[in-house]
């Protein structure tokens, strides 16, 4: 009998990709179902799933997740042995100006998900938060334990949301759940939007790079290699209702961060200050603790060496 597939949602963006070629790589086949939003340019998503498209097991589905009838079938059709639901309008300044979009996409597309998952018998169900519903938490590092009532953007309630309703699904029909807060992801692939990605670039053509704040602003940059590694202990380890961090466990300030672009373009930036922007929370660091006793997840890429790498890809992206 054929294996069941995995089914990722947004399996053409950045981590999406990157995992579902791991997958694919050990021989599990793999349904990415994305719907290509132009969140940013589509065409980088394309390429990111170009080689994956070329593999017997894997299979593109074109689809919102907003669109219920179509989830619901396409569940029913693939009878995943699990759902990796990564897909989400990500960022928390968008979601300040469009708070409707994010709540559609990420509550109700979750929810059509869930939905499909319970009447498919779907035996693991994993979904992807942030960090961001730690919003500025006086206390760090965060621990799963720590109260997470107060998001400081819409974005974040989200994903707060989101956890909540995968709990109540579990409760309801004990399926399987394993809610993972990612802790500020790069690494090749990465979203053109994000700091990192940005400021190589710019920096690399001689442009200034906007700088939001005074520098001291600091974030647990995790490595792409290291959250899909995460991923997969959590998708062997999936039962019960859990929450789990996959961070770096290392925060560096924003001034550090940009002295580590220079260091790997070799080139000195040029900074262009700016007011710290509403919805930013002040520092990111994950206890690891849990997802380390747990998991055996232990990310193993330091800052520098993982910006070498994206920096690498940057270039061969031309």
């Amino acid at each position: 009998m054929a294996q069941q597939p995995i089914l990722i949602t947004g399996a053409a963006g950045f981590i999406g990709s990157s995992l579902a070629d791991q997958l694919l790589a050990a021989g599990t086949p793999v349904v990415c179902l994305d719907n290509f939003c132009d969140f940013y340019d589509p065409t980088i998503k394309r390429r990111n799933i170009a080689d994956a498209l070329k593999q017997d097991h894997y299979t593109l589905v074109e689809a919102d997740l907003r669109d219920r009838q179509t989830v619901l079938d396409t569940i029913a059709k693939h009878k995943p042995q699990a759902i990796i639901h990564l897909a989400a309008m990500a960022g928390v300044r968008p979601s300040i100006e469009n708070p409707d979009l994010y709540t559609q996409v990420n509550l109700n597309g979750t929810v059509n998900l869930l939905d499909a998952a319970v009447a498919n018998g779907v035996g693991k169900f994993l979904f992807a938060s942030s960090s961001s519903v730690y919003g500025n938490n006086p206390k760090t590092p965060f621990a799963e334990s720590d109260n997470v009532d107060h998001p400081i953007s819409p974005y974040a309630a989200t994903k707060k949301a989101g956890e909540l309703i995968c709990h109540s699904y579990h409760h309801l029909y004990k399926l399987p759940i394993t809610c993972l807060r990612f802790f500020t992801v790069f690494g090749p692939r990465q979203r053109p939007d994000l700091a990192i990605n940005k400021f190589l670039r710019m920096v690399g053509s001689g442009q200034a790079i906007p700088v939001f704040g005074d520098g001291s602003t600091s974030r647990d940059y995790t490595f792409v290699g290291d959250i899909v590694e995460g991923i997969r202990k959590s998708l062997a380890n999936c039962n019960g209702y859990h929450i789990y961090n996959l961070g770096g466990d290392s925060p560096v300030t924003l001034a550090q961060l940009i002295a580590t672009v220079e260091k790997v373009v070799g080139k000195e930036a040029i900074i262009d200050r700016q007011p710290m922007q509403p919805g930013d929370v002040n520092v990111t660091w994950a206890d690891l603790s849990k997802s380390r006793k747990e998991l055996d997840y232990a990310p193993q890429t330091s800052l520098e060496a993982g910006m070498a790498k994206q920096w690498e890809w940057l270039q061969q992206q031309g």
